[in-house]
């Protein structure tokens, strides 16, 4: 079966309104399986300050927006893997926790929540996310300290599934999900839907 490779881009890969765009528009063709991956040091530093700071006008919009894109990707009818090539700050972890399965690059890169240090809360429904992938201590660990967490460190932690070298990282990413690959969308999507719904339904209510 097919494993389609989303490339998220080789700077920051932060959320920008085309960028989130772009994303939907990839989604909208995948089929068989999904692995995402970021080129050189990041794999996303998620939100766009930069965007946000220049229209505040928009933020709600703007975050109810990439919560729609948590809460696709957390339900899409086909098994996905983040292949987490380097940093994951933020709602960029976030994307990275909306998959099935998250593999990292076990000698460099970071993946943080640290919404602690930077005094911005988590919403309901990225809360929501983050718990319905983490064992209470994990969430805890992860979510209150703004702890950066190596490739190792996140492993034990239970933040991500595997660690793999940079040059393995996408094959052994894309082996892990293509064994699941060709189940029914149908039924694959209704359990998914059904399993988290409580953080489906806090991603998409009205802010």
């Amino acid at each position: 079966m097919t494993v389609s490779v989303l490339d998220l881009g080789d700077d920051e890969n932060r959320f920008s309104p085309e960028w989130l765009q772009r994303v939907h528009s990839f989604l909208d063709g995948v089929d068989g399986a999904l692995v995402t991956t970021g080129g050189g040091k990041f794999y996303s530093n998620g939100l766009d300050l930069d965007w946000l700071t220049a229209h505040g006008d928009q933020a709600q919009q703007y975050v109810t927006d990439v919560q729609e894109l948590f809460a696709r990707v957390l339900t899409l009818p086909v098994p996905t893997v983040a292949a987490v090539n380097g940093h994951a700050f933020g709602a960029g972890a976030m994307l990275a926790m909306a998959h099935d399965f998250r593999v990292m690059r076990a000698d460099r890169g970071y993946f943080c929540f640290p919404e602690a240090d930077i005094n911005i809360p988590f919403t309901p429904g990225m809360a929501a996310l983050i718990q319905a992938k983490l064992t209470p201590a994990a969430a805890i660990a992860s979510m209150t300290t703004g702890r950066r967490f190596g490739g190792a460190e996140a492993l034990e932690t239970g933040l991500v599934d595997e660690i793999a070298a940079e040059t393995e990282l996408v094959k052994v990413a894309s082996e892990r999900v293509r064994v699941l690959a060709g189940k029914d969308r149908g039924t694959l999507g209704a359990i998914k839907a059904t399993m988290f719904a409580p953080a489906v339904t806090a991603l998409r209510a009205p802010a």
